[in-house]
């Protein structure tokens, strides 16, 4: 009997990520996302102009942090902070800590949880509990259970920071075509906020999810990444869905609203006219903040 597999197996059956998350090609889009997504917010904390609430010692929480990306470059720009991030997969876990390990981040550390479930952390052990687009796993039911969770794990007056976003905008035909199935694809499948399966859903409900949950002051600050053709960001803006493209296709197939050869034609008309000289693109992302109420 092998209680490490056993763990790993129950892993992947509690596993709602629409993506193979054990995926080699998911994890490097993953990091690619990471960097992109670093950069074009504005930085890793830009809703605190004046300095991010981390006092010497602090800890932070990084929910379903992927292999790393943000977590790494925190721990690395605040060495006297330490930084904690979680994911369900085995495999993203051990790339991240050998990331960690090739910098010689000693403040960072990385475990394998599942954020829908109670995590083993202390009561008042944090002070920010950071999520970043939990949409593609996340469940709608999920949502209160996880942000009563970081409420018990955050300090009073600790911070709760989520980002989240919807599909981009664009004017390529074909990408918006593959955005419609994958909005219906994920309310079909249970995974969607939106009312009517034309969006995500998820950004108009965080603010009051978080206001439910009981955090005080919450703020909205939204972010635009302009990836037209041209513009600095549209290459690895592109380079994402040349990725994602691949990897979404057995989830659309699965929930049965396409077929496998008109979506071969939509991905491969959708490549080229990202890359028309006319092509324009904007993605969007909101982030909320709140905080813990003091005892």
């Amino acid at each position: 009997m092998d209680p490490a597999g056993d763990s790993q197996e129950r892993a992947r059956n509690q596993n709602t990520y629409v993506l193979n998350s054990e995926d080699e090609a998911e994890l490097a889009r993953l990091m690619h996302q990471d960097q992109m997504l670093n950069r074009h917010m504005g930085g890793l904390l830009p809703e605190f102009p004046a300095g991010p609430p981390l006092p010497e010692g602090g800890r932070v929480l990084d929910l379903a942090c992927g292999p790393g990306g943000w977590a790494l470059e925190l721990a690395f720009a605040y060495p006297k902070v330490h930084v904690f991030g979680v994911d369900i997969s085995q495999s993203i876990i051990e790339y991240a800590r050998a990331q960690a390990w090739s910098r010689g981040l000693e403040n960072i550390h990385f475990q394998v949880m599942n954020v829908m479930q109670p995590l083993a952390f202390p009561d008042a052990s944090f002070d920010l509990v950071n999520g970043r687009l939990l949409l593609g796993f996340m469940l709608p039911e999920a949502w209160p259970k996880l942000l009563a969770e970081c409420r018990r794990l955050l300090k009073p007056g600790g911070v709760i920071r989520l980002t989240e976003a919807e599909l981009p905008l664009t004017t390529s035909p074909a990408l918006e075509r593959l955005h419609a199935l994958f909005a219906e694809a994920l309310k079909k499948a249970g995974q969607s906020f939106s009312a009517d399966g034309r969006h995500v859903g998820i950004t108009p409900v965080l603010p009051r999810l978080v206001r439910q949950a009981g955090f005080e002051e919450v703020k909205l600050r939204a972010s635009a990444v302009e990836w037209s053709v041209e513009t600095e960001a549209h290459y690895p803006v592109f380079k994402d869905y040349l990725m994602l493209l691949e990897l979404i296709q057995p989830f659309l197939l699965k929930m049965e609203l396409v077929d496998q050869d008109e979506l071969k034609r939509l991905v491969q008309q959708a490549v080229a006219e990202m890359q028309q000289e006319e092509f324009c693109g904007l993605y969007s992302l909101l982030t909320v903040w709140g905080y813990n109420p003091q005892e």
